[in-house]
């Protein structure tokens, strides 16, 4: 039974959402209105996100070794593949503030507590590995290009990429593979995980909404995607800090997006998960830990 509502949501049967055309204006509109929230909550929304820039100099550290170094491009990239499941507090925040709520910085971590804490981790799972995917793919087109001989120096790395047939390669293919997992990545996550923090419809429904707002929508989503990954290159420069400005505002963003391509009011609503009363024992490890499989 808990694994049917991780699946399908708290319903009798699976919620049947209406999905709505939108048109390029919306696009503008929702840019907006996630400007004014961040505006509103910059403290807030910079907090949640500090992770951004502080993962991004790591990395860039982590670069001076050079073994890193082909992979630093794969990974600033590979932001956008787990930004929609790491922007789940911002989407709470926007839900809240656009509801007349408290959007104080605590009540983003308000969806532990969610009855569809399961469907969100269970897609969040996916996301992840998607991500781990894109990574190993990387670097494998890297080694097919270059073999597995690391960078001796940042300069050298450099003209290898860019002035040698090896390096052409690796551009354009991995950047053709990249947008792939782009595609992928938007089609499935535009709406799934604002619409689990929203209504209790479970993971697959989340998924299979998102894709028809995709299919409903195709050029108007495509500019979306082009608009989040120039603004995730500009956030990237320099050394990821502008990220801590442009993902809380793509973050709060796409709830906003989120409210014009989905209809999902005669849903059923997530409530907060009831804390478990009674003895607790041995036997319940480690099963106890994920509250949603009980």
């Amino acid at each position: 039974m808990a694994h049917s509502r991780v699946l399908l949501g708290a319903g009798q049967q699976p919620a049947q959402l209406s999905v709505r055309r939108i048109g390029m204006a919306d696009l503008k509109d929702a840019l907006g209105k996630g400007f004014e929230d961040f505006k509103a909550m910059p403290t807030h929304a910079v907090f949640l996100t500090l992770i951004y820039p502080l993962v991004g100099i790591i990395a860039a550290r982590a670069a001076f070794g050079y073994s890193m170094l082909p992979l630093i491009y794969p990974l600033a990239a590979g932001f956008a593949l787990v930004g929609p499941f790491a922007a789940l507090g911002l989407y709470e925040l926007s839900r809240r503030r656009e509801a007349g709520l408290d959007a104080s910085a605590s009540h983003a971590f308000d969806v532990l507590q969610s009855s569809s804490i399961g469907a969100i981790a269970a897609l969040g799972l996916l996301f992840v590995a998607v991500f781990g995917v894109w990574m190993a793919v990387a670097n494998a087109i890297y080694v097919a290009n270059f073999g597995y001989m690391q960078p001796v120096s940042l300069s050298q790395f450099a003209s290898d990429v860019l002035y040698t047939p090896a390096g052409w390669n690796l551009i354009i293919f991995g950047n053709g593979v990249g947008l792939l997992f782009a595609a992928l990545v938007l089609t499935i996550g535009v709406v799934s995980f604002p619409l689990l923090l929203d209504r209790d419809v479970g993971a697959a429904v989340a998924l299979l909404t998102s894709i028809r707002a995709v299919l409903a929508n195709p050029l108007v989503m495509a500019a979306w995607g082009l608009i989040v990954a120039g603004l995730l290159l500009i956030g990237s420069l320099p050394f990821f800090l502008g990220l801590a400005v442009v993902m809380p505002v793509l973050g709060h963003a796409t709830w906003h997006l989120y409210r014009k391509l989905v209809d999902a009011e005669d849903s059923p609503r997530p409530e907060p998960r009831k804390s478990p009363t009674g003895k607790r024992y041995a036997a319940d490890f480690p099963s106890s830990l994920f509250p949603w499989s009980r």
